[in-house]
């Protein structure tokens, strides 16, 4: 399974997937978490390319603006977007408050070129507290595993 987080600098996502990992952790879950920061270069060829060599089931966490960066993803297993939304005003006060900023310029230009995602689910990070949301990301995120009793939830 990979779930990937998008959305614009400062909207909750690494808050969210470090979260999720920790909480799926709890259940004796091991998923894997990359960020986007990880990489200063090719960051989502670099991010297909891990996951895919890699295999097993993972969070990324990325801003994924265009479409064609989640898009790549599906070529592999069980992929589900989630998108993670605020207003451009908080997104921008969050950013601001990060030990390593974007420019307020970076991040206006990321909205302007965002596309919007074909979302499995879309948590409102101004609407919901960091509990709700992280509760309503892992209630989503255990529904998508595979069940215990080798039903993989298809029906032939």
């Amino acid at each position: 399974m990979i779930v990937i987080l998008c959305g614009l600098p400062g909207s909750g996502k690494t808050t969210l997937a470090t979260g999720l990992q920790r909480r799926l952790a709890a259940r004796d879950l091991t998923v894997d978490l990359l960020h986007s920061d990880d990489f200063s270069r090719r960051t989502y060829e670099q991010l297909y390319e891990h996951v895919a060599d890699a295999g097993g089931d993972w969070i990324l966490d990325g801003t994924f603006y265009k479409r064609e960066w989640r898009n790549q993803f599906y070529r592999l297993d069980r992929v589900f977007e989630v998108w993670v939304k605020a207003s451009i005003d908080t997104c921008l006060r969050r950013n601001q408050q990060r030990q390593d900023p974007i420019s307020e310029r970076g991040v206006y230009s990321i909205q302007s070129e965002f596309e919007r995602p074909h979302a499995d689910l879309e948590i409102d990070t101004e609407a919901l507290s960091v509990e709700e949301a992280l509760d309503r990301l892992e209630e989503s995120v255990v529904s998508w595993l595979p069940s215990d009793d080798g039903d993989d939830g298809d029906d032939e």
